[in-house]
């Protein structure tokens, strides 16, 4: 189950530091390219390297006459990690380059935008890159880890860090558990000036950069504050050779539920950077969808019991095809668009709905469930598990539909018909 939270949620490795601890629950979260996160760091005041993007349009000379640098790092713009050690589908290497001259960032930027980089993190075609960021290099002496992360069990933010910076932090605290330091925070105070100063000691920063680090760190965290944000996570935060305390690379998650007080931020958002068109379709209808490996659908209301019904299909001997949470709220025509995105996979020979009416009227579920199947001219067997508000109307509605719709009587019985199904 904790690989498919991992897909369902969109934690990251500072999230899952606190999985032995903490309840887990379902998020969902806007997720931005570096350089919009970038952008939002610096109109906070978050010392950054200076740069510019560029998108192959008759803008990018201009952009570039006005930026001079001894050292350029070029790289492209997509939502996944392993960018450096990626290949284009053109077999250009490496989405990310070092160069000291100003005419070959042109040429790296067109070798970049208009084709699809695949890493470790993508999907097999990988994604389409639009936009290449372009910073001025740093001569980098020493990285540390620094995130903040809401998190359950401490009902509020937690900051986490690190002097072992520019690694996986995961394997960090699974090895080395005394180089991690976790600091709960107050959202409604500034974090102590004894507790900044005592985090970046811990950092390993000397000097004048204890200060300057302890400033980085407030000016974060009321960042954090300011834009909603459900996780910022900085890797490195870096000393430089001229003292310099930066956050070189950035992460910004944020609350969907914060959408209507941070507009700004997303609208940043665009579709086509997400990895699977599905979960695009179904979040502009307000369903949470993730693809799996199976071959059995699922139609479910509530994120629990979406994890309950594919954890029994597995019981029963199946595999789940999907993760699908039509919600408390869901409507006939939700109901539909559910439908088209699970028999959109090729891989789906059985659908299971379960439903459990609690906000939910069933009958509205039953009217969708038939609506679906005949518009959609359903071949694939359909395994309907309903119970609670308006159950025996629905039931009838679908008794009535004349349909081969397959009814259980409860949750076990109708994973076993759905394997069943596929016999």
């Amino acid at each position: 189950m904790l690989p498919l939270l991992r897909a369902a949620t969109g934690f990251s490795p500072a999230m899952r530091i606190f999985q032995k601890t903490s309840s887990l629950q379902q998020i969902r979260n806007l997720n931005l390219l570096e350089c919009n996160s970038k952008e939002l760091l610096e109109k906070y005041g978050v010392a950054i390297q200076e740069f510019k993007v560029l998108d192959n349009s008759s803008k990018d000379d201009q952009l570039l006459n006005q930026f001079d640098c001894p050292e350029y790092v070029v790289k492209a713009q997509i939502l996944a990690g392993g960018r450096g050690k990626g290949a284009f589908d053109s077999g250009f290497k490496g989405g990310v380059h070092l160069t000291k001259k100003k005419e070959e960032v042109l040429s790296l930027t067109k070798q970049m935008i208009g084709h699809r980089l695949i890493t470790k993190q993508t999907p097999k075609s990988g994604i389409l890159v639009k936009k290449v960021m372009v910073a001025r290099s740093v001569n980098i002496t020493r990285e540390t880890y620094l995130s903040i992360v809401l998190d359950r069990e401490h009902n509020g933010p937690v900051l986490i860090a690190s002097p072992a910076g520019g690694m996986d932090i995961e394997a960090v605290a699974e090895k080395t558990p005394e180089k991690i330091k976790t600091v709960p925070l107050d959202l409604d105070k500034p974090i102590p000036q004894n507790v900044l100063t005592d985090i970046a000691k811990f950092l390993e920063f000397k000097g004048e950069c204890v200060a300057r680090a302890a400033g980085e760190i407030q000016k974060l965290f009321d960042l954090f504050k300011a834009v909603d944000a459900t996780q910022i996570e900085i890797n490195p935060l870096a000393e430089t050779d001229t003292g310099e305390v930066i956050s070189v690379d950035a992460k910004l998650n944020f609350d969907d539920n914060a959408e209507y007080r941070q507009k700004e931020i997303f609208a940043l958002h665009t579709a086509e950077e997400d990895t699977d068109p599905r979960e695009v379709e179904a979040a502009q209808n307000n369903l949470n969808y993730v693809a799996m490996d199976g071959n059995i659908g699922c139609l479910v209301n509530g994120a629990g019991l979406a994890m309950a019904t594919m954890d029994i299909i597995k019981l029963n001997g199946g595999e789940p095809a999907n993760f699908l949470d039509v919600g408390g709220g869901v409507k006939e025509n939700q109901v539909l668009k559910a439908f088209q995105i699970v028999t959109s996979d090729p891989k789906v020979k059985a659908i299971l709905v379960n439903v459990f009416g609690g906000i939910v009227n069933c009958a509205t579920i039953a009217n969708g469930v038939v609506a679906a199947s005949k518009t959609l001219n359903l071949q694939v067997p359909l395994i309907v598990r309903l119970e609670g508000t308006n159950v025996d109307a629905a039931r009838k509605i679908l008794k009535d539909s004349g349909l081969a719709i397959q009814t259980a009587v409860d949750l076990d019985d109708a994973a076993h018909k759905a394997v069943a199904a596929l016999h």
